[in-house]
């Protein structure tokens, strides 16, 4: 297998300024609420595309309040009408999926869009899909785990002989197709556990580290942490890349007042689901602010902040999480129009500078 290009990813000397979206869908009980938000988030995308993102990542999820929970099958469409922008998930729920078939579909989208997909894995911030799939919670390291390593044999594109506790032992089986780089590119996502992010370096693959709450420098230590276990386990530097929630309009006042309603509402819900207290306008401002982990406000502010962010953590890859609960479609799409002609060329011009 050729060594694959991981420079088509992002590096740190030019780094990769992309988007992340879950389909986030109104919860007004609509019956087109989720065929119409997967119908603006293929609009997004291919806005993205025109104005010069190189990245778009479809989170999946199972729950009322967001449509995509088969990201290959948007990303098809996306593909369809774009061009050059990369096609990935944000992220793909490996634990509660089969490898072979999540390595099929990304390679099938692989070749439909012409070398522009790849695929990020994690376990999921939400825990639907085992359920929904007839899987046991108590299973759920030994699935990641598990599929991880299926998955990572199956980046060879060679016949594949492998044997675990969760499915039946494979005998030098092929799985088609196979892509034209040789190698289907994937990262690990993890939230910040450093026995994620050392396994994510022991297979060799990129890392995202999902930066949703408190500062992104401190995840500094996590970074640290990838860099030293890929040289202990003998590999090249690989990306790093990082997701963070945020939307940019014409002020960052504007931008704050879109945002905040939307913002609040999903994190109270979310709150009553896991034991959390309202979320709160100071909450709010916090993470608004020049450390914090959300990137809200004008075009210059919120490039400041990645170019911050980039050089702290030593970034290859940005990915700015621009949907949140219902905020409306034209501001979404105003906030892709905004991050694409004024955010990435500025955080370009300043990283160039430093």
């Amino acid at each position: 297998m050729p060594d694959f290009d991981h420079s088509v990813l992002g590096t740190r000397e030019q780094i990769s300024l992309g988007l992340d979206t879950f389909g986030d869908a109104p919860l007004d009980g609509a019956p087109g609420n989720h065929a119409e938000t997967l119908r603006e988030v293929v609009a997004e995308a291919v806005l993205a595309d025109r104005v010069g993102v190189d990245y778009i990542g479809l989170g999946e999820h199972h729950r009322a309040d967001y449509a995509v929970s088969a990201p290959d099958v948007v990303l098809a469409a996306i593909a369809g009408q774009t061009e050059r922008i990369r096609l990935g998930t944000g992220v793909t729920v490996l634990s509660s999926d089969d490898p072979i078939r999540v390595y099929q579909r990304f390679a099938t989208l692989d070749a439909v869009s012409g070398g522009r997909a790849e695929v990020q894995l994690g376990r999921g911030s939400f825990i639907e899909s085992f359920g929904l799939f007839g899987l046991d919670l108590g299973d759920y390291d030994r699935l990641f785990a598990e599929k991880l390593d299926l998955f990572s044999a199956l980046q060879h594109e060679k016949p594949v002989t492998w044997e675990g506790s969760i499915r039946a032992p494979l005998e030098a089986k092929q799985v088609y197709p196979t892509t034209a780089a040789g190698k289907l590119p994937a990262w690990i996502a993890v939230g910040g556990t450093p026995e994620s992010v050392v396994r994510a370096a022991r297979y060799a693959m990129p890392l995202v580290l999902a930066v949703i709450g408190g500062s992104p420098a401190a995840f500094v230590q996590f970074s640290d942490l990838y860099r030293r276990a890929l040289e202990q386990y003998g590999h090249a530097e690989l990306p790093i890349g990082m997701h963070s929630p945020g939307h940019v309009a014409a002020t960052d006042d504007e931008a704050r007042e879109q945002l905040h309603p939307h913002q609040a509402e999903l994190y109270t819900r979310l709150g009553r689901e896991r034991g959390w207290p309202p979320y709160s306008r100071i909450q709010f401002e916090q993470a608004a602010s020049p450390q914090g982990a959300l990137f809200v406000g004008s075009p210059e502010t919120v490039a400041q902040k990645i170019a911050w962010a980039a050089r702290t953590l030593g970034l290859s890859r940005f990915q700015l999480k621009y949907s949140v609960g219902a905020l409306p479609h034209a501001e979404r799409l105003e906030s892709v129009r905004l991050y694409g002609e004024e955010v990435i060329p500025r955080v370009r011009e300043l990283l160039a500078g430093s």
